[in-house]
């Protein structure tokens, strides 16, 4: 079927969900079925990956997919594109080079001004000794000086243009550099369709329009979490609301399309293991793998009409040009035999040696492609008849023989899917056969490798990879409204939605370390989705405080937030400390600590304050340390909530306006011998 004769449909992007690397993109495309059911639906980027299509038909009906395959189609331009800010780059280079130019030649000037000197005529020996003319030399000395301050004047001005235009380009080659990939080749049209095979023979109105979802992965989009915590002061509750920095450089700009974010790995292998069997006794041959078949026997014989029909090379033909060394032949695929035969020319070619055209094989024809599913043959040179290989040229020995016993096919050999059925044209062990199709595809290949290149792009502040946030555990979030995300590879802040938080504002204060107390928020995630670490915008009683470091929070978790310094809370400690003795014959040495903690809260409103203290902790058995205050222990938590030994904590109300002192203390006895390290005297 020609190209022709393919009814072409439009498609639409509606959804894309992006991964850790990479996004799954989402089509859809309308139409009715043609006779046939071959359909050719375009829109799709040329950096897509093959081998991820995937299409099916919307809704019940009877129709199905039945083949599905990418395309591609580059025809050259009549007219080319006009494409702005290539145009601009290339007039600003222009402009830039004549900038240079000139500038060049004004050097050259003032070089060739400034070399300017007097030359005395050379004198004979007879001839005496000349007087100086020295108006003359003062004249050309006049002039040089007049010449060279113009000349160094208008270099002034040529090399300010210079600059200029170097800037100008600099901000063109920036903007261009940045620009969307979402752009047709100023010169070459290139078309990535997908081409389907649609079955409505089971449908119940086989003229009826049909829907098609098509759905591909494309490399080159990434993501990170961030946030917008907006509260009250004194308030038990707050909005959080989730964005995420997006950025992607996929080839089209995605306009309009409902956006998913997941933090799974989208190149992680998803087939099941397979466990081979053990069995004790005697060898057995290997069997077949499930779905190969032989090659049918008088397979080359079904060429041999074909071949003869070949029109042979006239004497007559023009000589033809040879490499000066011969060029390696195509590399075999994995799983098969050696190296195809050498082509050997005829010796009527232009007069030209045979043995310059050993190796060099002409490029086959395009190979037609195997549909999927079902049983297919696949074989190759292992699986052929075996032949005698000729000797290589310089006397080589040949390629050794197949191995005996039953065919070893790779994997990329029974994927049918991805077989391609080589015509006539192809090479002899090739012809009439199913082999995997050569994957590499230059272009391809560099829009994908531009389109990676967005993994290397520096993270916001504060922010974190979701794959290394989310732990063990895989999460998606969707946007709740449709978002615009042109391919430019620059981040761009897309809302997802308000997620359920409970929050209160503590201070906390650990005056032994600094008389300063800091606002903590508490957080709560009520949700049943995690929030991921990323920077949050913490804005209070509308306006913006600080951008701080969300941890992660898993469903039901609590974690602090730290806001900074509260200056309307003034703290004080003092210590003091008494050492005696105790004991028969004052054995004992007692020292005993005190601690007096003034608070005082100038803030509008009550608040809860946590004072840290810490008592020292022993291992030693004669050793003793007696708590005298009314402190208490906190509760050890996970990660960062994890306390010091021998922490202690006070949590004081204060109301508006209010103060509170706080007074504990903690007496070490030990053996009259020993010593504190550094000495007994402590704060």
């Amino acid at each position: 079927m020609t190209v022709e004769a393919v009814q072409r449909w439009g498609s639409v992007l509606d959804s894309v969900v992006v991964y850790e690397q990479g996004a799954v993109c989402r089509r859809l495309a309308r139409g009715v079925v043609p006779p046939g059911g071959r359909v050719r639906v375009t829109g799709l980027p040329r950096s897509l990956d093959p081998g991820s299509l995937r299409a099916r038909v919307q809704g019940a009906g009877g129709a199905r997919v039945s083949e599905a395959r990418v395309e591609v189609e580059a025809e050259p331009l009549g007219t080319p594109v006009s494409d702005g800010l290539r145009g601009s780059v290339d007039r600003l280079r222009e402009e830039y080079t004549a900038a240079q130019g000139r500038r060049d030649h004004q050097l050259s000037l003032i070089e060739e001004v400034g070399a300017l000197c007097p030359v005395p005529p050379a004198r004979r020996r007879e001839d005496g000794h000349r007087r100086t003319p020295v108006d003359a030399w003062l004249e050309l000395a006049g002039f040089v000086d007049e010449r060279l301050t113009g000349l160094h004047a208008r270099l002034v001005e040529l090399e300010e243009a210079l600059r200029q235009a170097g800037h100008e380009l600099g901000i063109a080659v920036d903007r261009l550099a940045r620009a969307s990939t979402d752009a047709p080749s100023a010169h070459v049209d290139t078309t990535v369709s997908a081409v389907l095979l649609v079955d409505v023979s089971g449908a119940d109105d086989p003229g009826a329009e049909v829907e098609l979802e098509l759905e591909y992965g494309v490399p080159g989009a990434v993501w990170a979490p961030a946030y917008r915590l907006t509260y009250r002061q004194g308030g038990r509750s707050g909005r959080l609301v989730l964005r995420a920095s997006v950025a992607q450089r996929t080839g089209e700009d995605w306009t309009g399309v409902s956006v998913g974010l997941a933090t799974a790995d989208l190149r992680r292998g998803t087939d099941l293991p397979r466990l081979r069997s053990i069995r004790i006794g005697r060898s057995q041959p290997a069997s077949a793998p499930s779905g190969w078949r032989e090659p049918p026997a008088g397979l080359n014989d079904l060429f041999a009409g074909y071949d003869a029909a070949l029109p042979h090379p006239a004497s007559s033909a023009p000589p033809v040009a040879v490499p000066s060394r011969p060029l390696p032949p195509p590399p075999a695929p994995q799983g098969y035999g050696g190296p195809p035969p050498a082509f050997s020319a005829p010796s009527d070619v232009g007069g030209a040696a045979t043995e310059l055209f050993a190796g060099h094989v002409p490029a086959p024809a395009p190979p037609l492609r195997a549909r999927t599913g079902g049983r297919s043959s696949a074989g190759g040179p292992s699986a052929a008849p075996a032949a005698k290989a000729p000797a290589a040229p310089g006397g080589s020995p040949p390629p050794p023989p197949p191995a005996a016993g039953p065919p070893r096919p790779s994997g990329a050999e029974l994927d049918y899917a991805a077989l391609v059925l080589y015509g006539p044209d192809a090479q002899e062990g090739r012809r009439g056969k199913l082999f995997p199709e050569n994957p590499f595809d230059p272009v391809a290949a560099e829009y994908r490798r531009r389109a990676e290149s967005v993994a290397a792009l520096p993270l916001p502040g504060h922010a974190v990879r979701p794959r290394e946030s989310a732990g063990s555990f895989d999460h998606r979030f969707d946007t709740a409204a449709r978002a615009d995300i042109p391919s430019d590879g620059s981040w761009h802040t897309v809302t997802v939605g308000e997620i359920a938080v409970g929050m209160h504002t503590e201070y906390l204060c650990v005056p032994s370390v600094e008389q300063t107390v800091y606002a903590t928020l508490v957080l709560s995630n009520a949700s049943d989705q995690a929030l991921l670490a990323g920077p949050v915008e913490v804005t209070v009683d509308d306006d913006f405080l600080l951008t701080a470091a969300l941890p992660t929070l898993a469903p039901g978790g609590v974690r602090r937030v730290g806001l900074g310094p509260a200056e309307g809370i003034q703290v004080t400690r003092r210590t003091n400390l008494h050492e005696s003795t105790s004991g028969l014959r004052n054995s004992t040495t007692v020292l005993d600590h005190r601690v007096h903690v003034e608070l005082a809260n100038r803030l509008p409103g009550p608040v809860t304050l946590e004072v840290r203290e810490r008592v020292p902790v022993t291992s030693e058995p004669d050793v003793r340390i007696e708590e005298r205050a009314d402190w208490t222990t906190p509760q050890e938590g996970p990660g960062p909530d994890r306390h010091a030994p021998g922490t202690r904590v006070w949590r004081v109300e204060l109301p508006a306006g209010g103060t509170a002192v706080l007074d504990g203390g903690y007496e070490i006895r030990m053996p009259a011998g020993k010593a504190l390290v550094g000495g007994n005297r402590r704060s």
